[in-house]
């Protein structure tokens, strides 16, 4: 069985033929799926989705991308974590790559994120780009690592994963690690410790090979631990069983709740 553990079924791409996305993913062995939240405004949508369907979860948290939006305050952002099935805070993180001029606003959503996730308990899902150094530093003056969480979507160096592996976060690819020209990526999934790997879609972006280029959808994660199987010289069933286990223990899910 398989597990997404980051996709936006709230987005308009997927939202108006869930009954058919959800079709597709018991078809292909896709069991849970995690719901990211990307500001508050939408978070409604995300909660209802997550509510209506026992195999879905969601989050709680405003993506570093969304500049005019409203901020989300640390009290604001406990008292929604704990609305039923939410199971983290995020996605949140350091974003440079599209966003230019005095970032700071960005780094101090981060900390509030951070400072959210330790006061109620809750793994962080953590979005970073064109950010390293600030990404890992802010990581580590607000301690993230006492709550830990994943390192979502991830496309930096070997270096950067090592150090968010120490912090205690688990690694988790994309359909990515599919492209021809990911040999970066590639390196590191062959790399990280099975025991902190996760898997996901990020839909409705970034559909993996032979789906590049369309809708992505949590069926197709299936093709993302086919590729790091692959590259790892094991079973697409192995890399499945570690990746679903691994997001259970990391969101405190029960692997038969659904």
């Amino acid at each position: 069985m398989f597990v997404d553990s980051h996709c936006h079924l709230d987005f308009p791409e997927l939202a108006g033929r869930l009954p058919e996305v959800l079709d597709a993913m018991a078809a292909n062995r896709v069991t849970h799926a995690l719901c990211i939240a990307v500001s508050l405004p939408e978070l409604p949508a995300v909660l209802g989705i997550a509510a209506a369907h026992a195999q879905l979860y969601a989050s709680v948290g405003v993506h570093p991308d969304a500049q005019q939006t409203r901020e989300p305050t640390i009290d604001e952002l406990v008292a929604l974590a704990g609305r039923p099935k939410v199971v983290a805070i995020g996605e949140t993180g350091l974003d440079y790559y599209r966003l230019g001029g005095d970032l700071e606003w960005q780094r101090e959503r981060f900390r509030t994120h951070i400072r959210a996730a330790r006061a109620c308990g809750k793994p962080l899902v953590i979005h970073t780009r064109a950010a390293r150094e600030d990404t890992l530093a802010v990581m580590r003056a607000e301690r993230a690592g006492e709550v830990g969480g994943v390192m979502h979507c991830f496309t930096e160096s070997w270096e950067m994963a090592q150090d968010a592996l120490e912090q205690g976060f688990h690694i988790s690819f994309s359909g990515i690690v599919t492209f021809k020209n990911a040999e970066a990526v590639r390196d590191v999934a062959r790399r990280v410790p099975l025991e902190r790997l996760l898997i996901e879609t990020d839909a409705p972006y970034l559909a993996p090979v032979p789906y590049r280029g369309k809708t992505n959808e949590p069926a197709y994660v299936r093709y993302v631990a086919e590729e790091i199987a692959r590259l790892r010289a094991v079973t697409p069933e192995e890399i499945a069983a570690a990746t679903s286990a691994n997001f259970f223990r990391l969101f405190r899910i029960h692997a038969n709740a659904h």
